[in-house]
């Protein structure tokens, strides 16, 4: 590609990110206007301890990716995976797609440190696998948790109880069609040429804009790195417990906003609550799930046994201060990458 159409194409995703960040700030702008109006009823002190767990939560992203990328040959610094984990915050808050937005970035990010597409691929994939398998551990903990308050009516088990469910046939499905050459050659065929067919409604003039015999090569490798994490499952422990501790800092930063509010509400609600937000947000075609998580969060909560007058100013606070903890540093080595563009550097 050209310098020129380098620059133009620079131009139109600084544009685009640009729109982005204005319609996340318009559709918030009430939340930002009912936590303004809340900063002066909380117990300030409590706040800060956002900044620890969030600090926590980044440390622990890139940790994990470190440690898969290295199970895969990979030697990467701790300190640019930091800085790619904040990016890809950025990212997933401000494009709406479900997650699937940080899938091409971080390929494309970590085409800078000539880490091959299909290892970024199972490498964000692990990452998605391990954190919703060490959620497991938490949402048994919560159950737990309502079961000695006795909030754990059936509402909240069939919702748990999906959950679990959910995680475990998404988990096992992934590793069964990964597990066999010809099975995620057979499925990603089928998907890669579904997409094909959809993108030639608009673009007539290719049939065939992403190419399958390449796209088979990288499923080959996919599969064959996937064999390479299989091999010696004790590699995961690592993974397992950074995962485990991001989930567990980000649950953390939630309750930290009711002890501001000074309340101390059962953690099995909050950690219920943070999973089924989640879980819609990512099918949610607004920034960062606007309106659909707030209002699932509390009514979740609701069931939970807490109130709404408590749980949806907390939910609008944390989601609000969050992103202010977020998207400033996120924006900035985002930016960083297209003006000019940075290298991740090898160990």
């Amino acid at each position: 590609m050209s310098e020129k159409r380098k620059a133009a194409w620079k131009l139109i995703l600084n544009m685009v990110t640009i729109v982005a960040l204005i319609v996340l700030v318009y559709a918030v702008r009430s939340q930002i206007h009912d936590t303004i109006d809340n900063l002066a009823k909380v117990n300030a002190w409590a706040l800060p301890f956002m900044l620890v767990w969030q600090a926590l939560n980044y440390h622990s992203y890139a940790k994990m990716y470190q440690q898969y990328f290295r199970i895969l040959g990979e030697r990467l610094r701790y300190r640019s995976l930091l800085r790619v984990t904040l990016e890809l915050n950025f990212v997933n808050n401000v494009f709406p797609s479900g997650g699937v937005s940080s899938f091409s970035y971080f390929s494309l990010r970590m085409k800078d440190a000539d880490v091959p597409g299909h290892k970024s691929a199972l490498v964000q994939l692990a990452k998605f696998i391990t954190v919703f398998i060490s959620f497991q551990i938490l949402l048994i903990f919560g159950l737990l948790c309502l079961a000695i308050a006795g909030h754990a009516n059936g509402l909240t088990l069939l919702v748990s109880g999906s959950l679990v469910t959910l995680l475990a046939v998404l988990t096992l499905g992934l590793g069964f069609v990964i597990g066999s050459k010809k099975r995620i050659n057979d499925f990603f065929t089928f998907v890669t040429r579904l997409i094909n067919r959809l993108i030639h409604v608009f673009r007539r003039a290719y049939p065939e804009t992403i190419n399958i015999a390449k796209a088979r090569e990288q499923f080959n490798q996919l599969h064959e790195n996937y064999m390479v994490l299989k091999s010696d499952w004790r590699q995961f422990k690592g993974p397992l417990f950074w995962g485990f501790l991001a989930n567990l800092t980000e649950l953390l930063t939630i309750y930290t906003v009711y002890v501001a509010f000074g309340k101390w509400v059962n953690p099995g609600a909050v950690i219920l609550a943070y999973a089924v937000a989640n879980f819609a947000g990512l099918i949610s075609i607004l920034p960062s799930g606007v309106g659909i998580y707030e209002a699932l969060m509390t009514a979740v909560l609701a069931a939970s046994g807490i109130s709404p007058g408590v749980s949806l100013p907390v939910t609008i606070m944390y989601r609000v201060l969050n992103m202010l903890i977020q998207l400033p540093p996120g924006y900035y080595f985002y930016h960083q990458v297209l003006h000019p563009k940075p290298t991740v550097v090898q160990e």
